[in-house]
């Protein structure tokens, strides 16, 4: 049912389709998710466990992992349940205002990652740069900083878009072609102009995704030139393997999100269907990957996780 304005018609409740086109494979498709799911739940929260109760583990890169891994719950809870729903009791309904707070959630939390990802860059890249200065400049104190000051600017570059798509009409549908309330997937159906809502996604990934990637990639770039200059291989293979864990999270996470963002403005001739799989695996894989890579890469956490299985 449509509310109507003077002006505008807002809907009460969006309708989430799913997939179309593939209804009938949504059940199975829901199976492998559910358990990502759970995967992530348990994966995020042993890392919490470990982590945050042992004084040896209150470290840059571990504080940072877990700030990794709280962004991942929460972002986690945002979306997937509502999707199970969808798939397993066809519950396609959600409120207005529902659908523009998930919107929210989902697009802060990921700069809020993109902004912990560089900061974990950051780390790796004064680890190896300047070990002598580590500590000084890496204190509790700094990383906390980082921590708000990841909330503040993944809220502060979202906070305008539900006061943006409140201003929109939506005349013709209310129907969602998509598994959750993506900010370009509800603007797509709105029938008034929708220009400065596509900017202000264009402008809000410029500002965060790109920047991002390009402070990144100058980190790394340094980090490559201070390993190639040491004199023991030894020494070589261990600073890069250091490395390693956080470059395959900046993958997971980085390459998906792009693939959804250029998709939205440019892959016309991509099937709707599969801009929607890969846009619900952008949401599921980083979150379950994260704790396993580090988990798996990283010797301390590695000791620790035997520890535990071992006293239970």
């Amino acid at each position: 049912m449509l509310a109507q304005n003077e002006s505008f018609y807002r809907p009460e409740n969006f309708i989430l389709i799913g997939i179309p086109g593939l209804e009938v494979a949504e059940f199975w498709m829901s199976i492998p998710m559910c358990v990502m799911y759970i995967l992530t739940i348990l994966g995020n929260t042993a890392m919490l466990l470990i982590i945050m109760p042992q004084e040896t583990f209150h470290k840059p890169m571990y504080l940072f992992l877990s700030m990794l891994s709280i962004i991942d719950l929460v972002a986690s809870a945002t979306t997937t349940p509502k999707i199970l729903c969808i798939f397993w009791f066809n519950d396609n309904e959600i409120d207005f205002n529902a659908c523009l707070a998930q919107l929210f959630f989902i697009h802060a939390l990921s700069m809020m990652e993109s902004t912990v990802l560089l900061a974990m860059a950051f780390d790796r890249y004064v680890a190896i740069c300047h070990p002598l200065r580590y500590t000084s400049i890496l204190t509790n104190n700094i990383i906390a900083k980082i921590g708000v000051l990841a909330m503040i600017r993944g809220s502060f570059f979202m906070a305008p878009a539900p006061f943006l798509i409140r201003r929109l009409s939506y005349c013709r549908t209310n129907v969602i072609a998509h598994t959750y309330c993506e900010h370009m997937a509800v603007v797509k159906i709105a029938c008034t102009d929708t220009t400065i809502n596509q900017v202000y996604g264009l402008t809000v990934a410029l500002l965060v995704i790109a920047v991002d990637i390009i402070c990144i990639t100058v980190s790394y770039s340094a980090i490559v030139r201070t390993v190639f200059r040491l004199a023991s291989s030894e020494a070589r293979h261990k600073a890069l393997s250091t490395c390693a864990p956080h470059i395959c999270v900046i993958l997971i996470s980085y390459v998906p999100a792009l693939f959804s963002f250029f998709t939205h403005r440019f892959g016309h001739n991509i099937p709707l269907h599969v801009h929607i799989i890969l846009a619900n695996l952008y949401i599921l894989i980083p979150p379950m990957c994260n704790p396993m890579i580090y988990g798996a890469r990283t010797k301390e956490i590695r000791k620790r996780i035997i520890v535990m299985f071992q006293e239970s």
